[in-house]
């Protein structure tokens, strides 16, 4: 069996490909800082408008082009996650994230966040999909609407989609964005 050698070898260097964004260095205040491939969405950021709130782009990654991103404009620590946003401001975020999913996938969009140490990007941003069919899991919490969405913990990952009228909150998952459709 020569095949699993190069298993065992893939499976070994499996986790140095795992992104971690931990220890990000991204700083708009020094140009030199922000030319690492994990800054690039801090880049982006910084080219948008002053008084831009949150903007879109599409997903870079070939492999997803179906997939929108949501950013803010705003740089905090890096990196960038939540709970460095206000209520307020979390509330915004996730109701442009949702109107932006309903415009272009209806009733079967989801939205994605991956944890920290699966991230590839120090900037914060939410994944927009359309919602691969049968990932529903029973680990959720229901919740009325944006300002109801907690805080992932640090090391979870977390999805959202539509239930009706209200939304389900899934987290757990390390890499979610996995459930969106490419």
């Amino acid at each position: 069996m020569r095949i699993f050698p190069h298993v065992v070898w893939c499976a070994l260097l499996l986790p140095a490909g795992l992104a971690d964004v931990r220890s990000c260095a991204c700083d708009p205040a020094k140009p030199e800082t922000m030319e690492a491939r994990e800054c690039s969405l801090c880049r982006v950021a910084e080219s948008q408008p002053e008084g831009t709130r949150f903007f879109f782009v599409r997903d870079a990654n070939p492999n997803k082009p179906n997939r929108l991103l949501v950013l803010p404009r705003f740089h905090r620590r890096n990196p960038q996650d939540l709970s460095e946003m206000t209520a307020e401001e979390r509330t915004a975020y996730w109701t442009a994230a949702i109107a932006k999913a309903r415009q272009l996938w209806g009733d079967d969009w989801g939205l994605a966040i991956n944890s920290l140490d699966r991230r590839t990007q120090c900037h914060m941003h939410i994944h927009i999909g359309k919602l691969r069919q049968g990932v529903e899991n029973e680990t959720f919490v229901v919740v009325d609407g944006p300002a109801s969405i907690s805080l992932p913990r640090e090391a979870d990952g977390m999805w959202v989609h539509p239930a009706g009228r209200r939304l389900h909150v899934h987290s757990g998952d390390p890499a979610p964005e996995l459930l969106l459709e490419r």
